[in-house]
């Protein structure tokens, strides 16, 4: 099966953009201002963006707070074409730890994380739905520890079961990932040193002894 250039598809969806008079709207699911940093850079040059903040998987409560602070701080500092909006999602821990539920012992990178992705992909296809966005898509694909192939499947299932559209993204390509480096020393926004979730802190902590 060949695999598909997601960055390309972004770029063809891009293409029809510009040749309409308006400017599509998107909700933008964010993991962090770090992984927000060069998308919001690329995207906001041809859509509204709304940053949508759902990430129940963050633990603890005090570095969740630190993540959603930053992300505010960082959207009212980035010079923009289009105003960016944002909305906080709920942080109903219990509803990540229901369904990571014995699935707690995988390593990251495997099914629990593929779980993950849904849950909080699926939480912004309803609010775009119910608020009538044209395109919804996340962050999470700049990451290189992220699976950018799931996370467009799970976006392009959902569009087929919510009605908005899903928008393809690999947001590493073009250097994107580097330039979020930049773009979070410019700025100085913290960069977390694990992905978020309590077995990813543990993870982190099994590195952290395992360095000493």
């Amino acid at each position: 099966m060949n695999k598909i250039n997601y960055q390309k598809e972004l770029e063809k969806v891009i293409q029809e953009c510009t040749c309409q008079e308006r400017v599509p709207s998107l909700l933008l699911h964010s993991c962090c201002a770090p992984c927000s940093s060069y998308t919001l850079e690329y995207l906001s040059q041809y859509f509204k963006i709304t940053v949508f903040y759902y990430n129940p998987n963050i633990y603890p409560p005090l570095e969740y707070e630190k993540r959603v602070e930053e992300q505010k701080r960082f959207i009212t500092q980035l010079p923009v074409k289009h105003p960016i909006d944002f909305v906080e999602g709920p942080y109903d821990t219990q509803r990540f730890y229901e369904m990571a539920r014995g699935m707690e012992q995988m390593a990251e990178g495997g099914e629990r994380c593929f779980k993950c992705y849904e849950l909080r992909l699926r939480e912004a296809a309803e609010l775009a739905k119910k608020l009538g966005f044209d395109y919804f898509t996340t962050t999470l694909t700049i990451s290189p520890m992220k699976n950018a192939q799931k996370l467009n499947e799970i976006g392009e299932a959902l569009e087929k079961e919510y009605g908005v559209k899903h928008l393809p993204s690999d947001f590493k390509k073009k250097n994107g990932y580097k330039r979020s480096i930049e773009l979070s020393a410019q700025y100085g926004l913290y960069r977390q040193n694990y992905c978020g979730c309590v077995y990813s802190y543990h993870e982190m902590e099994k590195r952290n002894r395992c360095s000493e």
